[in-house]
């Protein structure tokens, strides 16, 4: 079984591990801030708010245990704030169960006052949480002090928790819109490098983000121009060499033309056809997809063209429409490469169209030879000829799967053989579709 590992509980894109790298330690501290203020800061607060008004209590309780008092007899002794205390209860006094004998931090206040006045003592709140009674024995009955809540406690504490919290939420916002900004200009960069792996330009596409991002940015834009470069100059070379090729060609087919007609010049016209086709291919090869620019187009028609063309005996099933982005002229020869392999191959051949939620497919199957499963990666390499499956007498220069794998990759697909339900081949070309 293998051990659990730290990625696999984390996310994987990098907006969401940014993001929970900014807000785990934010909130961590914040945590740890405010359990540390309550448990530290605000108890020993309370605790110095407590030890002050168990002094003055005490003091209190000392003068009244040296003077008389008549029943019934109240004063009121002002201190550096009011505070209002008897020697006995008057009868209109607040009845213990009408207090709260439970509130916020009343253990500190009730331990301070007990070392200083003693036991038995009641401390309670008012309903209205405004002044706190503290009740205690004298020699005349039960004496009382009653003084304002915030003179017992720290009661605004929450209000720096507030800001803090405040503060943070601002801090993570802009962090946000900085971390937007920095993982926009890398999805940017992700989509121009896909639109030029596809032969596409980006519009209005320039470097932007931070230095390390424009520079991934400046190298791809240098790239694709000394690719595009490279690939100019192949062509036009190849087209040259294409054009040279074709004069003497035609000179010889014109020569071939003027002779009279017999078994050898049907052959050695045969063969200029031949060789007329292989340099077509060639450039083909060598060109790619120049020439043909990218364009929305129903696939599903297009694959039904193609099949027609060969008069394939089974329709081609699947959805009438299937719009996908792409060089329709290039996509057209990798299917017709497809079918006509099929066709040439086996005895009969079936198409499929399958439109998935982000792919579309094209299927044909045969019911030919095949290709063995080790084999089949190396149908797709330039001029390969397989011959313990496929005829060496067939004409052809082996660059047919080759191009059509380059077209399916070149717009975002690929191409791949598998076995057919038919007995022969599989080949799947897989494109992505158009964004619903």
């Amino acid at each position: 079984m293998a051990m659990p590992r730290l990625r696999d509980f984390t996310p994987r894109g990098l907006y969401a591990r940014t993001l929970l790298l900014l807000l785990v330690p934010v909130l961590l501290i914040l945590s740890l801030m405010t359990w540390y203020y309550y448990s530290n800061q605000v108890a020993e607060v309370n605790r110095k708010l407590g030890q002050a008004i168990a002094r003055d209590a005490s003091l209190i309780r000392a003068a009244c245990q040296n003077t008389d008092y008549d029943q019934g007899d109240h004063t009121r002794i002002q201190f550096q704030i009011e505070t209002y205390f008897t020697c006995e209860l008057p009868q209109n006094a607040v009845a213990e169960n009408a207090l709260k004998q439970q509130f916020p931090y009343d253990d500190i206040l009730r331990s301070e006052l007990s070392g200083r006045l003693g036991a038995p003592l009641f401390i309670g709140l008012s309903r209205g949480d405004a002044r706190v009674h503290i009740r205690f024995p004298t020699r005349q009955g039960t004496g009382e002090i009653i003084i304002d809540r915030k003179r017992a406690f720290m009661i605004n504490s929450h209000i720096f928790i507030v800001w803090v919290i405040g503060f943070s939420l601002l801090m993570v916002a802009l962090a946000i819109g900085f971390l937007n900004q920095q993982v926009r200009s890398i999805l940017r960069l992700s989509e121009a490098a896909r639109s030029f792996g596809r032969g596409r330009d980006l519009p209005g596409f320039r470097p932007s983000g931070a230095i390390e991002v424009r520079d991934a940015a400046r190298a791809l834009i240098d790239m694709k121009q000394r690719l595009t470069a490279f690939a100019d100059q192949r062509t036009a070379m190849l087209a040259g060499v294409s054009h040279d090729l074709r004069t003497p060609l035609t000179r010889l087919k014109l020569a071939l033309a003027m002779m009279e007609e017999s078994e050898d010049i049907r052959a050695a016209k045969a063969d200029l056809d031949d060789m007329a086709m292989m340099l077509d291919e060639y450039l083909a090869f060598a060109r790619g997809e120049e020439g043909d620019e990218a364009e929305l187009f129903d696939l599903g028609q297009m694959t039904r063209d193609v099949a027609a063309g060969f008069g394939l005996q089974a329709p081609v099933t699947g959805p009438a429409c299937i719009l996908v982005t792409g060089r329709p002229l290039a996509l057209k020869r990798a299917v017709t490469n497809l079918v006509s392999n099929a066709v040439k191959y086996a005895a009969s051949a079936r198409v499929t169209l399958v439109d998935g939620p982000h792919w579309a497919e094209v299927v044909i199957d045969d019911d030919g030879p095949g290709i063995a499963p080790e084999r089949r990666e190396e149908a797709f390499r330039p001029f390969a000829r397989l011959d313990d499956a496929r005829s060496q007498n067939e004409p052809g220069t082996g660059l047919g799967l080759t191009l059509a794998r380059d077209t399916a990759r070149a717009h975002g697909g690929d191409i791949r053989l598998t076995s057919s339900p038919l007995g022969g081949l599989r080949a799947v070309l897989r494109v992505p579709t158009e964004t619903r």
